[in-house]
């Protein structure tokens, strides 16, 4: 919902680590790839019930997340970096709620996979438009520099974060959480699809 709004601040604080990892010959593609690793361990240690741990490998996650990107926009942005970084973020995202479902499967499995149906609504209706909006030569204004059409929603980048913060700290309200971020979720969906229907609707029925 405000991840428009944080992109100009990220870039800017991340812009001198940036500088010094492209100088150092380390590329986006790396960046992209250890934060993927580091996130499968935090999410591995949900498992084992240790949150606090899976919340820092987490936040290290997403800033690894944000740093392959201002990399990239100083060496050369490649269209398989953007391949990269949207799936493995995907991935990364389901896992999450996966491991509160193996830490507690009695409490946990149902809004887990709630959340991660909601997750695929928003995922699929995201990349939907992504793909139809790249062959209509579309650009996203609010988003210029993604690698692919971003379409932003009422649950966005930041709002996740903000909900695995929570989840990691206040674990035994985990289901509370996923079950209210699944419905956001599903408003999210809902304007997607009517974007989408509306955007792309035949010449003849606008």
């Amino acid at each position: 919902m405000i991840d428009a709004t944080l992109l100009p601040l990220q870039r800017r604080a991340l812009s001198p680590v940036a500088s010094v990892a492209a100088e150092r010959g380390i590329h986006a593609d790396q960046i992209t790839l250890a934060g993927f690793g580091i996130g499968l361990l935090g999410c591995l240690s949900l498992c084992f019930g240790q949150f606090a741990l899976g919340l820092v490998l987490i936040l290290l996650n997403r800033l690894l997340d944000g740093l392959d990107g201002a990399v990239a926009r100083q060496t050369k942005p490649t269209e398989r970096g953007a391949f990269l970084d949207i799936a493995l973020d995907f991935v990364f995202y389901a896992m999450v709620p996966l491991g509160f479902a193996m830490h507690d499967p009695a409490q946990n499995a149902l809004p887990a996979a709630v959340l991660i149906a909601a997750f695929v609504g928003t995922g699929s209706s995201f990349l939907a438009f992504s793909v139809i909006a790249e062959k209509r030569g579309l650009s996203s204004y609010d988003y210029p520099s993604k690698g692919i059409y971003y379409l932003g929603g009422l649950t966005e980048g930041f709002e996740t974060i903000v909900l695995f913060v929570l989840m990691c700290l206040f674990a035994d309200y985990f289901p509370v959480f996923a079950y209210v971020f699944a419905a956001a979720c599903a408003v999210t969906t809902l304007t997607r699809w009517h974007q989408g229907w509306t955007a792309f609707a035949p010449q003849s029925d606008s």
